[in-house]
Formats: C-alpha cells, sequence, structure tokens
C-alpha cells in the first residue's frame, strides 16, 4: 500500500487537507495545475500529458468535418457504433482487464499486438494501468486519481492532473513499476531515461506507435469508404477520447451514494452499475470492484459483456491461453442469498437443483 499511496506525482494542492480530508481543489486550481502540467517548455517531462491532449486537438478536425460536410444518418450510426461501442469496449478489453488487471493471458504476442491495435491508440497505457492500480487500493479515498468526491472537474482532468507516475521514484519503485507493465509489451525506459523523460514508456516509441497506428487505420478507412469514412472514425474517436474522461465521476455516483439493493453488491465504495456504460463497453463497475481480476464483470443475465465475448471468443481460437472467470463465485456469494431470501426453506444445494442457471 505504501508503494501505491506515493506511485503518482501528487498535484501542488496535495491529495489531503490539514485536516487529512481529501483535497478539493476550486476550479482555478485544477486548471492551473493542468496547464502547468501541459507545458512541455517547461518541463520535458510534461510530454506524455501534452500528447495525450494534443492528439484530440488533432481528432477535432475530423469531427468538424464529419459534421460540416460529410454529415448523414448512415456515417452518424456509424460514429455511434464506433465511438461508444468499438472505442469504448476495446478500453475495456485492453486497457482495464488486460494492462492493468491481467485478466487474461495472450497465447503469444501476435495476438497481444493485435489486440492492442484494433482501434486508434489514444491513450498511452502507463497512464492508465499505474493509475488505475492506485485507484481500486485506494478507491473513493485521498490519493485516489479520479475520486468522484473532488467533483466533475477534477475527475475529468485527471489524466494530466493526477495520473501520471511520480518524477522522483527511487530506482525500487521505478522497478515495481515497470514490473506492473511487463506483460503489456510496452517497452520501458531505463532508470537513467526515467529520470530524463519522467515516464516509463519512450516518447520516441510511443509517438512512432501511435502515428504507425493512425496511418495505417487512416488507409484502411479511406479503403473502404473515403475521406467521408475517415473523418468519421477519427472524428468518432475524439469524442470517445474526452468522453470516457468523465467515466468513472459518473461510476462512482458523483461523489453520492447511488448504491442499489440487490443490484450494487460491493460496499467498500462507492461504485455503481450503470446500464449504459455496461452494455456498449462492458464496463458493470461495482462487478468489477468486487472482483477486479476477472475477465467477465457481466455476471447477470441482462448484464451483456461485449469485451468478455471477445476475450472469450480468443480463448476459443486459442489466442488466449487462460483467463479468470468470477461468475460463479459471485452467483454462490449473492445470487444464492437473494433466493433464500425468497424461499427460506429452500437448502442451498436445493436451490441451484429448480433455478437454472440461465436466469442468472
Amino acid at each position: 500500500m505504501a508503494f501505491l499511496e506515493n506511485v503518482l506525482e501528487q498535484p501542488a494542492y496535495g491529495w489531503k487537507d490539514k485536516f487529512g480530508e481529501l483535497s478539493k481543489p476550486g476550479p482555478r486550481e485544477l486548471l492551473k495545475e493542468f496547464f502547468s502540467r501541459l507545458n512541455v517548455f517547461k518541463n520535458k517531462k510534461n510530454w506524455m500529458s501534452f500528447m495525450s491532449w494534443f492528439m484530440i486537438v488533432l481528432l477535432t478536425p475530423f469531427l468538424a468535418l464529419f459534421i460540416f460536410k460529410y454529415f448523414s444518418l448512415k456515417l452518424l450510426i456509424v460514429a455511434f457504433v464506433y465511438g461508444m461501442i468499438v472505442m469504448g469496449t476495446h478500453g475495456t478489453i485492453w486497457l482495464h482487464r488486460y494492462c492493468t488487471h491481467g485478466a487474461y493471458k495472450f497465447s503469444n504476442n501476435f495476438w497481444r499486438f493485435f489486440t492492442q491495435n484494433l482501434t486508434l491508440k489514444i491513450i498511452p497505457e502507463e497512464i492508465y494501468a499505474i493509475s488505475h492500480h492506485v485507484h481500486h487500493a485506494l478507491s473513493d479515498q485521498p490519493g485516489d486519481p479520479y475520486n468522484a468526491n473532488g467533483g466533475f472537474l477534477y475527475c475529468f482532468l485527471a489524466d494530466v492532473n493526477h495520473q501520471p507516475i511520480g518524477r522522483n521514484l527511487t530506482e525500487k519503485d521505478y522497478g515495481k513499476c515497470v514490473n506492473l507493465m511487463r506483460h503489456t509489451g510496452v517497452k520501458t525506459n531505463s532508470f537513467a531515461q526515467y529520470n530524463k523523460w519522467g515516464t516509463l514508456a519512450s516518447p520516441m516509441r510511443t509517438i512512432t506507435a501511435i502515428v504507425l497506428n493512425w496511418a495505417f487505420w487512416f488507409a484502411c478507412f479511406y479503403f473502404i469508404g473515403g475521406l467521408a469514412l475517415v473523418c468519421t472514425i477519427f472524428g468518432a474517436a475524439g469524442v470517445w477520447a474526452v468522453g470516457v474522461r468523465t467515466y468513472n465521476y459518473e461510476g462512482h455516483g458523483k461523489g453520492q451514494d447511488k448504491r442499489r439493493e440487490g443490484v450494487d453488491h460491493n460496499r467498500d465504495d462507492m461504485s455503481i452499475n450503470q446500464i449504459w456504460p455496461g452494455y456498449v463497453a462492458g464496463e458493470w463497475h461495482n462487478n468489477h470492484h468486487l472482483y477486479p481480476k476477472s475477465a467477465r464483470s457481466g455476471f447477470k443475465a441482462y448484464q451483456l459483456d461485449l469485451a468478455w465475448c471477445y476475450i472469450k471468443f480468443l480463448s476459443i481460437i486459442g489466442a488466449v491461453s487462460e483467463y479468470r472467470d468470477s461468475k460463479k463465485e459471485f452467483q454462490l456469494a449473492y445470487c444464492q442469498k437473494s433466493v433464500l431470501k425468497i424461499v427460506p426453506d429452500v437448502v442451498p444445494s436445493k436451490v441451484f437443483a429448480v433455478v437454472p442457471d440461465e436466469v442468472w
């Protein structure tokens, strides 16, 4: 825990106030920190934060061309499917369940590379993965990089203000960061290079990978549907890149307790299951906080989990060698109790004899 409490670069306003409670900076402080950490001329260690938002700037003209030149109902549907479902589900598959939690393993590096580049590359793996470990360790507590109690802007600007790794880590702690990223295939800096750039990833390798990824998908979509389709897809990806920054604020009840009895079983934090992110991205967030290392988080019949569908499909064709699935564990721990409340005289072994698995 000591490592995770100190692995991220603390903002100027700190994680805690003088009373030991969550520091809640106002909009001016948050924006001051944000622009300070984007300034690559002031400090080249800001390169990754700058790059993340510069990519959104680069995607904005594509969105404008889609809206004002190529707009049609057909392309709007394409934009919705790609921006909401494809990008959202891929984020869950790659950044969330694999890079952070290692919920499954690829049978070889080809399938890892294939999955990594299934969509436009926008969010650097280290920005997401390291900070998400901290989020689980300190969920809704001071130090949680996207603590919903800090407000909307606190969460929205978190990738710059709260999520980068610390710039003065010891060699031992830097090694721990490297180990957390080792399975992802991301080539990490030496400790000397880290001291120069302030990141796990090399700027040159990272930028080159993004340029090649974007060039490949530009060519593919141009070949399929010309510049109109390119603008549609790239514009939709930009919308997703902005929208995903709002997710944890919503997914933790906007700082309020919105957990529902019989729906949100995890009571250790304010995470909630939501229909929309569940269906479009497989992100049943309260379930995920119960079983963070599970490759599936849609445990009930109505909880469609497209990310799990992809992982399971890769397992069937041999591209995924192993995975964790906590559905049965969830059923035993929570669904059985629900049935026993309804049929109190039925012993547990009989419950599962009369209630088919499909109802869950």
